[in-house]
């Protein structure tokens, strides 16, 4: 019998790194919204008293940043309380259109200029995407990953919705569980950390966390006197937030993604237009991966994608079932590329990316969100990929 630990964690949407994913969610959102085709490629950092946005845009439209950031800021719950005031701190703007050079080769494509077939447009960049799906939950994703998002989701809901008065924004979670023979067997260890007033005692506070959030969301079945549960292991943690900690756009691509349980490409997604395949080749890898899991082809399944810079078909497709594919893995490889369109264009139309659906994404995951109706956690490819194994 083999037995070993795996850990992942997550943050709720007022931790820094994650305040930036939101704005520059929010600015991309506010831009496709009037200019579906527009290029946004749009970075934020935060620290005490400053947010500053800049990047790379160009668009038909016009965006109210400074008003985009406060309204993003007053959402997640950042008020003068918390030392981060929303109304009051500054906002820095530096924004220039895209290169040139960049355009050219995703505006038409290495293919359309040489071949009479229409492929669109380019990829944005080169790169790797990977897209994964396991058979540990129902959503198809790993277990660690799925139960550290929905306690950073109820930690934030219970603050937001009065429960725990006490709590301010900024907040992380951390599951650990224990396989046996490759399966989830129990919860090791849970850790939940967040801000909050200075006057509530640690007792209240780990009293109300225990019962009103780890409680609620980790499956009793899954917890034993074994099971160790840190709150707030410091003690205290009342400063916070972007006065605690600066933050960057894109620092938390784990979080973002499948909790270290498979592997990352290492780009990130937020603030960027879905002809950066950094973000929609990573969503229709998974689109395909789920499909495969769900269509009983594996009960693992992990998809890289691979492009070039202006380059619209991918330069390579590989598949891992980690050997528990009911066909060999280049035969699912052969059949996902003929029931799912990996160029750029093709991934736009497919997953319906020219719409304002990302600040929704920038925290809590961007995968396994059944809970959003995005395109890319449909398994409506089933029949057509069954019908491809036959």
């Amino acid at each position: 019998m083999s037995k070993y630990l795996f850990t992942s964690e997550s943050v709720t949407e007022g931790h820094p790194d994650k305040v930036c994913d939101r704005i520059s969610d929010s600015v991309l959102d506010a831009i496709i919204a009037n200019d579906p085709t527009a290029r946004v490629a749009c970075e934020t950092t935060v620290t005490t008293g400053i947010v500053s946005v800049m990047g790379e845009i160009t668009t038909k439209s016009y965006a109210d940043i400074p008003g985009i950031v406060r309204k993003a800021l007053r959402d997640i719950g950042y008020t003068s309380a918390c030392g981060f005031d929303a109304d009051t701190c500054a906002v820095v703007t530096s924004i220039d259109e895209q290169s040139p050079d960049i355009a050219m080769g995703v505006n038409k494509s290495l293919e359309d200029k040489s071949e009479s077939e229409n492929f669109g447009g380019g990829a944005g960049d080169q790169g790797i995407m990977f897209g994964f799906a396991c058979d540990e939950t129902p959503e198809l994703m790993p277990l660690a990953i799925s139960l550290a998002h929905k306690l950073a989701k109820k930690l934030t809901a219970a603050r937001k919705e009065g429960v725990l008065p006490y709590l301010f924004p900024d907040g992380k979670t951390q599951v650990t569980v224990e396989y046996v023979d490759g399966k989830p067997s129990r919860i090791d260890t849970v850790v939940v950390s967040s801000q909050h007033t200075a006057d509530v005692s640690l007792d209240t506070l780990r009293r109300g966390i225990i019962e009103n959030v780890i409680k609620p969301t980790i499956p009793a079945g899954l917890i034993d006197d074994k099971t160790r549960i840190l709150i707030n292991p410091t003690g205290r943690f009342v400063v916070g937030g972007p006065v605690g900690d600066s933050g960057l756009t894109g620092r938390k691509i784990i979080v973002d993604t499948y909790g270290g349980y498979a592997r990352h490409g290492g780009g990130a997604f937020s603030g960027k237009d879905p002809t950066k395949v950094d973000r929609s080749a990573s969503y229709a890898a998974r689109y395909a991966a789920k499909n495969v899991v769900k269509a009983g082809l594996a009960s693992k399944c992990e998809i890289e994608l691979a492009y070039a810079i202006g380059v619209a078909k991918p330069v390579s497709v590989f598949v891992d079932t980690f050997g528990t594919g009911k066909i060999p893995d280049d035969k699912i490889s052969e059949i996902i590329c003929k029931v799912f369109d990996f160029t750029p264009d093709g991934i736009i139309k497919m997953l319906d990316l020219r719409k304002p659906i990302y600040a929704q994404l920038a925290a809590y995951g961007h995968m396994g969100r059944e809970d959003l109706g995005v395109r890319w956690e449909a398994t409506d490819k089933v029949d057509e990929l069954l019908a491809l194994a036959k």
